[in-house]
């Protein structure tokens, strides 16, 4: 997906195919984009709206004003240091700038958290995350929600954590729709064989995209190890050599162990590739099935994290 547009059926959480299968859903939708002046069921539009509002998210994030706090601050907490090594009179103008020059960074930051909030709840997004909400509420689950929609933060493993600025709205789950004439429940379009057709079934989780799923946030480490074995053998070697100490050229033995390490970690990483693709796979294929009007399960973490990668 790097250096392409992404298509509606591989960014929106639901296609306007979705939202237009009950008919109640669709009125409330269409309610909800007349008060924001936005039709939630074109995907196009829908698409350049998340388009345009996760670049200002990123904007608000990355602008000249976090530099400039995350600047000061690191100004304003290194001088007290160097003052301690400065004279007295030095010392005095150092400690005497830290103050305004912290107060600055803390402002600067602040107002950067506060344009990030105001760019997150921009009353069209407001709008999609209550579309996305009445979704739920009419039965139709989110295979993929962007953690960012919510206002998620990313952690260093890359993955969206549980705390949402923003989240989707819950509200109260909508009853089947019931005939006029015999009582019984008119069947979601999703749910109907005949009108959904073979491209609407959901596909079956095999095993290995269960597996991937257990070892996608596996592994890792074995490239540092192995380095640190390496330099513990080097080490033990130049011990040995300098000291006249023959115990020292042991460590050596960490060589080979260092290399079975990588060997290991390589073949962890072949196969936790091969089951990526399986599972990169069956969410295209669930995608699709949500595209085509199919009711879907909601992604685990480790598939979503796909999506977003």
């Amino acid at each position: 997906m790097t250096g392409t547009t992404p298509t509606p059926a591989e960014q929106l959480p639901l296609e306007g195919a979705a939202l237009a299968s009950d008919p109640r859903l669709l009125t409330a939708v269409r309610a909800i984009g007349t008060r924001h002046g936005l039709d939630y069921t074109d995907d196009s539009a829908v698409t350049a709206l998340l388009t345009e509002r996760r670049g200002a998210l990123r904007s608000a994030e990355r602008g000249p004003l976090v530099w400039l706090g995350a600047l000061a601050l690191v100004i304003a907490l290194l001088l007290p240091f160097a003052a301690s090594a400065a004279s007295t009179q030095a010392a005095r103008a150092s400690l005497a700038a830290s103050g305004p020059l912290l107060v600055i960074a803390v402002a600067a930051l602040v107002r950067v958290r506060d344009r990030w909030k105001q760019e997150l709840r921009h009353p069209a997004l407001a709008g999609y995350r209550e579309v996305l909400g009445t979704a739920r509420a009419h039965g139709l689950a989110l295979a993929y929600a962007p953690g960012w929609l919510e206002g998620r933060r990313k952690d260093s493993a890359g993955s969206w954590s549980e705390k949402a600025v923003a989240p989707i709205p819950s509200y109260e789950s909508v009853e089947p729709q019931t005939g006029t004439a015999g009582g019984e429940a008119v069947p979601h379009p999703a749910e109907d064989p005949s009108a959904a057709g073979p491209a609407a079934q959901v596909p079956a989780k095999s095993q290995a995209v269960t597996a991937y799923e257990t070892v996608a946030d596996q592994g890792g480490w074995h490239d540092e190890t192995g380095c640190l074995l390496v330099l513990a053998a080097g080490g033990g070697a130049v011990w040995g050599a300098t000291s006249d100490t023959p115990a020292g050229y042991a460590a050596l033995v960490l060589v080979p162990v260092a290399i079975l390490v990588w060997l290991l970690g390589r073949r962890q990483g072949l196969e936790r590739e091969r089951l990526r693709a399986e599972a990169l796979s069956y969410v295209r294929a669930v995608r699709s099935a949500q595209a085509a009007g199919a009711r879907v399960p909601e992604l685990s973490p480790a598939l979503r994290k796909l999506l977003d990668d």
